[in-house]
């Protein structure tokens, strides 16, 4: 197929703080930086580098309104550990009606966009991906 989805784009009215907030997040680097907008990508050389949509924030006038039709779903090593330092990046927990019992936590970034932190992988599926890694870098 000849499509791929190059990149995420996310309104922002201040582009460089929300940008910042996730590249801490996430540890990616910035590969344009303007005051119209900044993009981000992975690390040069990871194995999500030309594989992984970038994130485009776009300087936009209008404050968002209602919740995202798309949001991050986030996968980390420790689930409780990453939550505390999102929100010591500015991130808070919110509520959009999910029940109280499920096993991800929504939060919203600075300027209030959703995502989701999900539960770390089990041992099984760690063991998998690192597989496909392996294949992947065979290849």
């Amino acid at each position: 197929m000849g499509l791929a989805v190059q990149c995420l784009d996310i309104d922002a009215a201040d582009p460089q703080t929300l940008a910042t907030c996730w590249q801490q997040a996430l540890g990616w680097r910035r590969t344009r930086d303007s005051d119209a907008g900044v993009v981000l990508e992975p690390p040069e050389g990871s194995l999500e580098d030309g594989v992984v949509p970038d994130l485009l924030f776009n300087r936009v006038p209008e404050a968002k309104a209602g919740k995202n039709r798309l949001h991050l779903d986030l996968r980390p090593d420790d689930q409780d550990a990453e939550v505390a330092r999102l929100i010591a990046l500015g991130a808070d927990r919110v509520d959009v009606g999910q029940p109280d019992d499920v096993a991800w936590v929504v939060m919203s970034d600075p300027e209030g966009n959703e995502f989701c932190v999900l539960p770390p992988l089990t041992p099984d599926q760690r063991a998998e991906l690192q597989r496909i890694r392996d294949a992947r870098r065979l290849s």
